[in-house]
């Protein structure tokens, strides 16, 4: 037997060198809610069981594994493929019992095994039928599992789809079966007879039936007649009236049948027995395939929960940390209940800035960003998905520290200041490059002064090891420190001084303030005691600070308009090209037109004077003879009538062969003339399609000039592809192109759409946007589940012409709209 994939080994969470501190991590940061989560997705303990054992990853090479076995089984699920979710049972404890010689699967037992077996060769099966190349993650899992198709025949040989052993289990069986069967219809017949003459003898009460009593059939006998109908009593009526009586001649053939039900209980155990016989040298690589089915089932929860978060897998860096539109995972599922949506969080920590210094008001966000930069990681590095965009950017780290929340003991005796010394103290001395470091309000609990000068020498040192963090706070000081201790950056949760709200948006690069008079003001606060307040901490700070906060509120609205501003003037620009082309291509064909009505006008008038010139010599020649310039009068006439058909409307009286190429077929009937119809126009040899009627008049396309005229001189005609394709190609073309730039929108809107239509419209859209040379589109797909936001973008990296996509800013719609610049 080969040997097995390694996810098939106890190490499938494998623990290495590292630390998390300190033990409820998972409960502070909330992933406690995650793992539950996961657990309810499961559809067996099998795969609650791989839940349990989740842990944090440090090694790439495994967690890029389980990412890819996530995004695979995500592709199973958006592309609607049918896949076995149902008959995952854990007989791994019986099989486990089954190793002992002499021991044997129940009946309840063997239809789980015989139903789990049948669902494991159908997950095998649906990897078997997949092209080459597909879901390879998942497909390793199959390595050194040899499916045993011989048990699963032999187990739906005996057992059959409501868990009864068959009779044709064995020979014996039947025959035993058999006999039960003739014994129960003789118990009946038996029965019957008995019935048939105490009733007669008037031993039953009015309307007695046979009925059955402790699995037997008896007849119903008056109390006081019961010593007249020989058998056995079985039990009496509520009222005492009545007993149920077994007939003596059914009795004894009860007995029979409770001999051969014995007969065929040991049967039916000789048969499993021997079945167990056969499964038992089969148990290593039984455990192994029942170990894959709680695998898929766990990598099928994972794959539903990042479905319902709108999760995707980040990048995998080896320093650099960058997370784009990040979200809290449960406050998305909270705030989706109650329709509002979670404003999300971009930040970004390089080798140069390590620890980022979080400001800003109380409920601004500060700790939602912490937790959800905390959880995030934890989760990435446990192989789940994660709700940011898919360009964010997560390394990975070997140690995860967390100082959140008041850990005061009071079994300990400790306070609150003193359990965050603790923790620090605890951070100091391990933490190193690959540490990650979450503090919430640093520095609190203990005299201001003090309690920030000891938050500032830690963070320094914490600095000097390398380590990375997210610390929040209020000291002034530890702003300040950003701009003195190498690796530190500020950060600051903007609040708008004007609607007196907190925005919920970080800014980096610049502290926060605190906004605690604007808070007490909000809430209702005392005037006069702020007023004393703001005159002992010094008016001149809080105006900067207001201030300063205030500028990058109105900086982020600057922005937003100056981005909107750019869209249209661009929008414009392109408008602009369109409409120089397609004038030019008109005045190009208006060009050609007079040049062909002039090269016409003048064949016209040479044939005119050849013939002119042709009588005047005629008529010389016959020196004025009446008779003779008559008859050339006559010619001459005849010759101009002629001339004026060639520029009139051609008539056509009899019908033409269908096989004779380049006939024409006047329409000569009453119909009314409409958009699409091909007319003459009397007193031009052109043929026209009329674009438009209005009234008595209407609109004709001729060699791609608009034509307007009355409908009386339009005549209905019908040209032969060979006379009228070129005109007709050249016209469907500029009128094409008409239509497309007088309608085509700068945006396409395809939610709600099923993948398949989405994308025969968005081909048909990029298309048009190619031919006419736009340089910007959006794409609105919603947020939702983001199956089609990841299909849309799947689609978008096929086209050479695109030269990025992206998420929308958040003002415009973020996540839910893709923007695509074309090269």
């Amino acid at each position: 037997m080969p040997t097995p994939h390694f996810l098939f080994s106890k190490s499938f969470f494998p623990i290495f060198a590292m630390m998390i501190y300190p033990d409820n991590f998972e409960k502070k940061i909330g992933f406690d809610v995650i793992r539950q989560m996961l657990a309810d997705a499961c559809v067996s303990d099998l795969g609650k069981g791989f839940v349990d054992k989740i842990r944090f990853s440090t090694k790439v090479e495994i967690v890029r594994r389980m990412h890819r076995q996530l995004s695979e089984f995500r592709q199973i699920i958006d592309l609607g493929k049918s896949f076995p979710v149902s008959g995952f049972f854990d007989l791994r404890p019986e099989l486990y019992r089954l190793k002992t010689d002499g021991t044997y699967l129940s009946v309840e037992s063997l239809f789980d095994f015989k139903t789990s077996l049948t669902v494991i060769g159908e997950i095998l099966h649906f990897f078997q039928a997949t092209e080459e190349g597909d879901f390879p993650e998942l497909k390793s899992l199959t390595v050194g599992f040899e499916f045993p198709a011989i048990l699963l025949k032999e187990a739906q040989r005996i057992i059959d789809e409501k868990g009864a052993i068959k009779d044709n289990a064995s020979a014996k069986l039947a025959e035993i079966r058999i006999k039960i069967n003739h014994k129960q219809r003789q118990v009946i017949a038996e029965t019957r007879k008995a019935y048939q003459v105490a009733k007669k003898s008037g031993y039953l009460p009015d309307g007695a039936e046979m009925t059955i009593r402790n699995g037997r059939a008896v007849i119903p006998v008056k109390a006081s007649d019961k010593r007249a109908v020989k058998g056995f009593i079985h039990d009496e009526s509520s009222s005492g009236q009545t007993v149920f009586i077994e007939p003596v001649t059914s009795f004894e053939v009860n007995n029979e049948i409770v001999e051969l039900e014995n007969e065929e209980h040991r049967e039916i155990i000789r048969i499993l027995t021997l079945y167990s016989d056969r499964v038992r040298p089969e148990i290593p690589s039984l455990l192994l395939g029942f170990r894959f089915l709680g695998l898929v089932d766990f990598i099928r929860a994972k794959a539903l929960i990042a479905i319902r978060l709108q999760a995707s897998s980040p990048v995998f860096t080896q320093d650099n940390l960058l997370l784009n539109h990040a979200i809290h995972p449960l406050l998305f599922l909270s705030h989706s209940q109650l329709g509002k949506e979670v404003i999300p969080l971009d930040l970004s920590l390089t080798k140069e800035n390590r620890i980022l210094i979080i400001s800003g008001p109380n409920a601004g966000g500060k700790s939602v960003c912490l937790k959800t930069f905390g959880l995030l990681q934890y989760m990435f590095q446990c192989g789940l998905q994660i709700p940011a965009s898919p360009n964010s950017e997560l390394p990975l780290f070997e140690n995860l520290f967390i100082d959140i929340g008041d850990e005061q003991s009071l079994e300990n005796d400790l306070s609150t200041y003193s359990s965050h010394l603790l923790d620090m103290k605890f951070f100091l001395k391990n933490a190193n490059s690959k540490s990650l470091i979450l503090i919430d309000e640093f520095g609190t609990g203990t005299e201001p002064l003090l309690g920030g000068a000891i938050a500032e020498a830690t963070l320094e040192q914490l600095a000097h090891k390398g380590a990375f963090g997210l610390i929040t706070t209020h000291y002034i000081n530890l702003k300040l420190a950003a701009d003195k201790i190498p690796g530190l950056m500020n950060g600051a949760m903007l609040f708008d001084t004007k609607k007196m709200q907190p925005l919920y948006q970080m800014k980096m690069g610049k502290p926060g303030s605190s906004f605690a008079f604007e808070i007490a003001k909000k809430i209702g606060f005392p005037q006069d005691v702020l007023n004393r307040a703001q005159k002992k901490s010094g008016g001149q700070h809080l105006s900067f600070d207001k201030q300063l906060q205030q500028l990058e509120a109105e900086k982020l609205s600057v922005a937003s308009q100056q981005q909107a501003l750019i869209k249209k003037e661009m929008a414009l620009k392109t408008l602009r090209e369109k409409y120089d082309t397609l004038f030019n291509e008109l005045k190009k064909s208006k060009k050609e037109i007079i040049q062909q009505a002039h090269s016409d006008a003048l064949e016209l008038l040479k044939h005119s004077n050849k013939e002119i010139e042709k009588t005047i010599r005629e008529i010389k020649e016959a020196h004025a003879d009446k008779n003779k310039t008559k008859a050339l009068r006559h010619h001459l006439e005849a010759k101009k009538s002629e001339l004026e058909k060639r520029t009139s409307k051609e008539k056509i009286t009899s019908e033409k062969k269908a096989n004779k190429k380049g006939v024409e077929k006047i329409i000569t009937d009453n119909d009314a003339i409409k958009a699409g119809d091909f007319v003459e126009i009397a007193g031009m040899d052109v043929i026209g399609e009329v674009l438009s009627v209005e009234g008595m008049d209407a609109v004709v396309n001729v060699n791609n000039v608009k034509l307007s005229t009355a409908l009386k001189k339009l005549s209905k005609t019908d040209r032969t592809p060979k006379t009228l394709t070129k005109q007709r190609f050249q016209s469907n073309i500029v009128n094409d192109l008409n239509e497309k730039v007088a309608h085509f929108e700068l945006s396409i809107d395809l939610r709600g759409k099923r993948a398949e239509e989405a994308m025969e419209l968005l081909t048909r859209y990029l298309d048009d946007a190619i031919l006419l040379n736009i340089k910007e589109v959006s794409i609105l797909h919603g947020k939702g589940y983001g199956i089609l936001r990841e299909v849309i973008r799947e689609h978008l990296r096929s086209f050479s012409e695109i030269k990025q996509f992206s998420d929308a800013p958040v003002d415009r719609g973020g996540a839910g709209i893709t923007r695509v610049v074309f090269k």
